[in-house]
């Protein structure tokens, strides 16, 4: 998540979750729930200068089910290991990457690359032609996912050398990108965008890259310029609307009258994979793109219209004024962002095109000319990612999500069909099978200890037409609106949630919890599931208060049955400074080698190490943000503890909660903080574990405009070093003399 575009549109009167179950536990004591190349030296820096360029190469051509209760029992041969094996790197404030000694890592793919033979390369300063985007690498690197090549360039599992980065490009940081940032006149409502070129090249730089990477005989990493698998796709590709909601009266626009197509994907965030090896990119904070003056628009809609722009934010100028761009195009390449009622029927407008975007969106990295499609089974809301559960033959596909906004829900896909091996290299024809028909859950968290899901399911409680609220029509009707289903169904709602991670040792879903403040999570609000209202102290500033430190929650499905409609859980670890009070806000016991705030990407290694990303703006007065490893346990290794919350008047309130065991130094470490003003984003392995990619997403972010023309005000020059414009990188991690990483 890079933009801090999290403004809540739940006004729902929902639960909370003290509100559902008594927060007092009876039994305070109950445990049954829940290679060469650039060397660093031993601090590891990659200071400004010392990114290695992108080699251009020439090419012509997951998690075992649980056992609910006190105990987990792995079904498959896997052993975690008992420690890590690398010594924690400092918290750093440098405009650097630092890893942990021994490792080298080294951007290997940056915003403006050239992906084709014939894209010149990137001068970054803010005049490549915006159309040269099409092929060049996108801005904001974010989640991402390693699809193997063997030798021949075929689909492979286990090869290792060679493979295709699939890699989102979630939003820009216009500064950097234009000559002089971006070109405006006006304010306000009157405000409007006066270069078509400045937006055109803002089309092109969202969306996701397809790239070829490969190690060499040294152990070096570089990308392929000019391989017939790169591909591009961006805001303006079309995109068929699959499954129950695809070709329904509310998705049409005057691009698809038929509610059958889309144009692009947009705000690509977190991500995930498909058992049958297709790539999924997650569309988060794509409403704040649409321009709708609610003054002007709304006299125009009817209840439920109002109701669905209200509850997903579809409000405003648009954040970037895309559709202020004139004269337009004969497709409507501006207006199209303009979601204002402005034609006799939908199909003469793009009212509902909001409606498009929101979705899980299936790619299939290994055939670039293949469809792409955005899968509405699994409903629509600020996606995150989707995860999946390991694919058991005879047993439904399922997946897990996150909303990405303070004070809303975790959800889950069931197929309807049941998962067959033979399916395991069927591309996008097996994504039609698994992914348009299914059942959509969310969840309850209850107070004890346990957890629900409940079906979103049009016809059942309160999803119907009777509904006062909002009267649903159909289950098309819920997909689109799922935030509003789960609001009805009295679903729980998080402090964020943001990736999840299945444990390939234990089966337990683990999700982070990035943060919440004083307005979201309040005092009284607090719960079991987001226990903590707090202060912590940021320099000068001593008004942190609600869960700016974030946590991350994990649960487990009994008997191993990933689609079971109940769960256990507890809360793996809190962030929090090592300084802070031990008995209410750094319950996880963190130290100076391990503390962290604001946990936002997570993925769980083939060896069973979880890795930890930061996107942090609290703890940024100590240290950028951080790459983590962890060794978890089980659910339900720890214990509950008692907290007492104390808001800015001085009132306070307990509430008890359930607590993993603390990890410890042996279990959780420091292993690399990036430059300045970055998030570290997105993780990725080779299936030998020797290569870990991470991407390294805004870095000089808050420098303001006023300083573009003094390049020596910028307030980062990763990774390029000197007096360049930052760029936002994909970086390959590996150790020194081979290996596996972390261990």
């Amino acid at each position: 998540m890079t933009i801090h575009e999290d403004a809540v549109t739940n006004p729902s009167n929902g639960p909370h979750l003290n509100d559902l179950v008594d927060a007092r536990i009876e039994d305070a004591g109950r445990r049954g729930l829940l290679r060469g190349g650039l060397g660093l030296s031993a601090m590891g820096f990659i200071g400004g200068g010392t990114g290695l360029l992108a080699g251009c190469g020439s090419d012509d051509s997951p998690a075992p089910t649980a056992v609910a209760g006190t105990t987990q029992t792995a079904p498959v041969a896997l052993t975690r290991p008992t420690a890590l094996g690398f010594t924690p790197v400092a918290k750093s404030v440098a405009d650097s990457v630092s890893v942990t000694a021994g490792y080298t890592a080294t951007p290997i793919f940056k915003l403006g690359d050239p992906m084709t033979a014939s894209t010149a390369a990137y001068r970054n300063d803010g005049n490549d032609p915006a159309a040269s985007f099409a092929t060049r690498a996108g801005d904001h690197h974010d989640g991402m996912h390693f699809f193997p090549l063997d030798a021949n360039g075929q689909r492979s599992t286990t090869a290792s050398d060679r493979g295709l980065l699939v890699i989102n490009h979630e939003a820009i940081t216009p500064a950097f990108l234009h000559p002089a940032g971006q070109t405006i006149s006006g304010t306000g409502n009157a405000a409007v965008r006066t270069s078509a070129e400045e937006v055109l090249r803002e089309f092109y730089v969202h969306g996701v890259s397809v790239v070829e990477v490969r190690r060499a005989t040294n152990g070096t990493w570089s990308y392929v310029q000019n391989s017939s698998f790169n591909r591009r796709i961006h805001t303006l590709t079309d995109v068929v609307l699959a499954g129950p909601a695809g070709r329904t009266a509310t998705m049409a626009t005057k691009y698809s009258p038929d509610g059958s197509r889309t144009r692009g994907t947009l705000n690509n965030c977190g991500n995930g994979y498909t058992p049958w090896g297709t790539y999924l990119t997650a569309e988060e904070n794509w409403a704040g793109y649409f321009r709708r003056i609610a003054a002007v628009d709304d006299p125009k809609r009817n209840a439920k219209e109002k109701a669905q722009n209200a509850r997903y934010g579809v409000a405003g100028t648009g954040r970037e004024l895309w559709a202020t761009v004139t004269p337009d195009t004969g497709d409507d390449l501006y207006g199209r962002w303009n979601a204002e009622s402005r034609a006799s029927t939908p199909a003469g407008d793009y009212r509902f095109a909001p409606n498009t975007y929101g979705w899980i969106v299936e790619i299939d990295p290994y055939a670039p000319s293949s469809q792409v499609k955005k899968r509405t089974a699994l409903g629509r809301f600020a996606h995150e990612g989707a995860w999946p559960a390991k694919a058991v033959v005879g047993k439904p596909v399922v997946f897990y999500m996150g909303c990405d906004s303070r004070n809303e829900y975790i959800y889950k896909f069931v197929s309807a069909r049941n998962w067959d091996a033979a399916d395991a290299n069927g591309g996008i024809a097996a994504g039609d099978k698994y992914m348009d028909d299914g059942k959509l859950y969310v969840a309850r968290f209850n107070a004890d200890g346990t957890g629900t899901w409940i079906e979103l399911k049009f016809g059942t409680g309160t999803l119907t037409a009777a509904n006062t609220t909002y009267a649903f029509s159909d289950q098309a009707d819920v997909l689109i609106n799922a935030r509003i289903a789960a609001d009805a169904v009295g679903a729980t709602k998080m402090d964020r949630p943001e990736w999840g991670a299945v444990d390939p040792v234990t089966g337990a879903v683990y999700m982070t919890l990035t943060n919440s403040n004083a307005a979201n999570r309040t005092l009284a609000s607090t719960d079991a599931a987001n226990p903590r209202h707090y202060n912590d102290v940021k320099g000068t500033s001593t008004n942190q208060f609600g869960n700016p430190n974030g946590h991350i929650v994990r649960w487990v499905e009994p008997n191993g049955d990933t689609s079971a409609t109940t769960f256990n859980w507890d809360i793996f670890l809190f962030g929090a400074r090592a300084t802070a009070n031990a008995a209410n806000v750094n319950l996880s016991g963190l130290t100076a080698e391990n503390d962290f705030s604001s946990p936002d990407g997570l993925w769980f290694s083939n060896k069973g190490v979880c890795w930890i990303q930061t996107d942090d703006g609290a703890y940024t007065d100590v240290t950028n943000c951080m790459l983590l490893a962890a060794l978890p346990g089980t659910v339900g290794d720890g214990s509950t503890k008692t907290i007492t919350n104390t808001d800015s008047t001085g009132a306070t309130k307990q509430v008890t909660t359930r607590v993993g065991a603390a990890p410890g130094t042996a279990k959780l470490r420091r292993f690399l903080v990036g430059p300045k003003d970055c998030e570290i984003t997105g993780v990725a392995e080779t299936p030998d574990g020797q290569t870990l990619f991470i991407n390294i997403q805004h870095p000089g972010e808050d420098t303001p405009i006023s300083a573009i023309a003094n390049p020596a005000a910028f307030t980062s020059h990763w990774p390029d070093g000197g007096l360049a414009r930052p760029r936002s990188a994909t970086v390959a991690i590996t150790k020194n003399g081979g290996g596996v990483v972390g261990l």
